[in-house]
């Protein structure tokens, strides 16, 4: 910005033309955004003194920085990437328009500081470009989760391990631990000849016979009726015993 540019704008400065529309402290609807008096007995129309002045041609501010920002450039309303083309970085700055998302708001404001021009409403592009970092490394880590899923779990329940036990294995130290995983373990079968597994293997194949099992006692039949019978007739047909005496002389004698 030259000297002069700068003092053209120190005299727009220094004019400090501000023009109310009439009545707009009467009442509290109105605003006091000029508008031009029209009534036919309105005040401010016939320029009475303490009613406010009407803007005429001295008030304006001189021709060569009419319209420039105070910065020294002009501005140019910018809301896509192709209206940045053909625009001079010497004269021109970009004012990004509102109406832009915050996403692409960082690459525009990026292209626009890359071509050499000034954004006059530049928001910090650091934060920016974090976030939108932190929302693709998000968007990258879903990916891979649903790539990498989980292995389902087996249906059968694990054994249910007793407290005492589970106990006993946590105050066991390294040493206990080594001791126990030993004593597990199969011990290996000695080494043997060829001809000892043959005479194995033929062992092996012969049928053992099985142990003779003892003889049940006969169970004796209870005699019958007519076993009875036969009994009482052959006792009733003995002959009585001689029964011997002292001197061992037979009575019957």
């Amino acid at each position: 910005m030259t000297t002069e540019v700068k003092r053209l704008i120190r005299v727009r400065v220094e004019k400090g033309a501000t023009f109310k529309r009439d009545g707009f402290g009467k009442k509290r609807q109105l605003s006091d955004s000029w508008r031009k008096p029209r009534g036919q007995h309105n005040k401010q129309r016939e320029q009475k003194k303490a009613k406010g002045a009407l803007p005429k041609p001295g008030f304006g501010s001189p021709i060569a920085v009419r319209g420039m920002h105070p910065s020294g450039f002009f501005e140019v309303l910018v809301s896509t990437a192709r209206e940045l083309d053909g625009l001079d970085p010497k004269t021109q700055a970009v004012r990004i328009s509102g109406t832009v998302g915050e996403r692409k708001r960082v690459g525009l404001q990026a292209e626009a500081i890359a071509a050499g021009l000034k954004v006059l409403n530049a928001k910090s592009v650091r934060t920016a470009l974090m976030k939108a970092k932190a929302v693709t490394k998000a968007k990258d880590e879903g990916r891979q989760k649903k790539e990498t899923k989980k292995p389902v779990k087996s249906r059968v329940a694990d054994a249910p391990v007793k407290k005492d036990a589970k106990k006993a294995k946590d105050a066991a130290g390294p040493e206990k631990k080594k001791s126990l995983e030993k004593a597990k373990k199969v011990p290996a079968k000695p080494k043997t000849g060829k001809a000892e597994e043959a005479k194995e293997e033929e062992s092996a194949k012969v049928p053992v016979k099985a142990a003779a099992k003892p003889a049940k006692p006969k169970a004796e039949k209870s005699p019958g009726p007519a076993g009875a019978k036969q009994k009482a007739v052959k006792a009733a047909t003995k002959p009585p015993a001689k029964k011997k005496t002292g001197s061992e002389v037979k009575k019957n004698e």
